[in-house]
């Protein structure tokens, strides 16, 4: 038996995989692209019997009927997705192309194979969805979290391309039966996070001792889950999720950026001192269009139903963060491009907002 993963590659895609085969499950074969945010380097101390690595867009019919002719995947775990907000707000284009027409034709695909499975395998074949909780919009200071049960909402080309998808795959599901499970996350952070995100972007600008931009006052608020724990929320879904369901995964830390920022700047204090506090490097730059306020997310069904609750604490894990950058600069290095480096300079490298600003923005 096999099992397949899309976007395998990536930051989530990478952790899953790693956490998957440990626990001892099948032989995994990745179907990426290897766009700038996949990176094969992250899968090459995988076992080569157990672990199987393709270079391909999900949009790619012939390929992805081939794939599932040749390995006969008993599962199918779609993480192939443009992630970045601020780079859909540039060119959504491209995240219309692989999250919605992509998971379609992907979609077509395992439709067509699903069909045509004999019935004892037909019964314990799923494909699992993975989104975001930016699909459900912003919430107000004392909204309470968001339910499984919450209005789609969103506000960014990103978020409306992942709620198009998430509509499909239950689409899907109603229309045609495929026995498919969703699970929508809150924000990740951990190792192999290409350093477009903020945790990762603001340690490597801090270890250079580069401005650290922060979006308006600082004060959006993200819920933050350990990659490992969402890694093995998947796998718990997968096992005992039912069919047609959709499952939150949030990792109970409601954080300021600026608080997370500056949490980074203490560690790095400790770390790499470079005469200075890092706070020093914060820039306050003007906001991006449709900036998402607050997310929060309720993970009761998740643990009622499978009995999952995060491990990591939002203080252990960020420590585990900063460090694995740390210790790992080839990695580093091997991820920033120039490509990269003139993606910072074009989206970053915006005129500091003055303190009269600042305080505008708080009032």
């Amino acid at each position: 038996m096999t099992i397949m993963v899309t976007g395998g590659a990536g930051f989530i895609g990478t952790n899953l995989i790693i956490t998957w085969l440990a626990q001892g499950g099948e032989p995994v074969v990745t179907l990426d692209k290897l766009t700038y945010a996949g990176n094969s380097l992250n899968l090459n101390l995988l076992p080569k019997d157990r672990h199987t690595l393709i270079v391909g867009d999900i949009g790619d019919r012939e390929l992805v009927r081939k794939i599932l002719t040749d390995y006969k995947p008993r599962a199918i775990l779609n993480l192939a997705a443009e992630t970045h907000v601020d780079r859909s707000i540039d060119g959504p284009g491209t995240f219309i192309e692989t999250n919605v027409v992509g998971t379609f034709n992907l979609l077509e695909e395992v439709r067509r194979h699903y069909g045509a499975l004999e019935i004892n395998d037909a019964e314990n074949f799923r494909f699992l969805h993975v989104s975001t909780d930016e699909v459900y919009g912003s919430l107000g200071p004392q909204d309470p979290p968001f339910t499984e049960k919450t209005a789609f909402a969103p506000n960014s080309p990103y978020s409306a391309s992942k709620a198009a998808s998430d509509h499909l795959v239950r689409a899907y599901h109603i229309s045609y039966g495929l026995p498919t499970l969703t699970t929508n996350c809150s924000n990740n952070y951990g190792p192999y996070q290409f350093p477009e995100k903020l945790i990762p972007l603001m340690i490597l600008n801090g270890l250079t001792e580069k401005p650290l931009p922060v979006y308006g006052d600082g004060q959006q608020i993200r819920d933050w889950l350990f990659v490992t724990d969402h890694a093995r929320a998947i796998i718990e879904v997968l096992n005992k999720g039912r069919v047609g369901e959709t499952y939150n995964i949030g990792g109970g830390a409601e954080k300021s950026n600026l608080e997370v920022i500056r949490s980074i700047c203490t560690l790095l204090d400790q770390r790499k001192p470079i005469g200075r506090p890092h706070a020093d490097l914060i820039e306050h730059i003007r906001d991006r269009p449709g900036h998402d306020r607050r997310y929060a997310i309720d993970s009761t069904k998740l643990s009622s139903e499978i009995g999952f609750n995060p491990q990591m604490d939002f203080e252990t894990g960020l420590s585990t963060t900063v460090n694995w950058y740390l210790d790992n600069p080839s990695w580093v290095e091997s991820v920033q491009s120039g490509a990269y480096r003139q993606w910072l300079d074009h989206h970053y490298g915006k005129a500091p907002l003055n303190g009269q600003e600042i305080d505008s923005l708080k009032s």
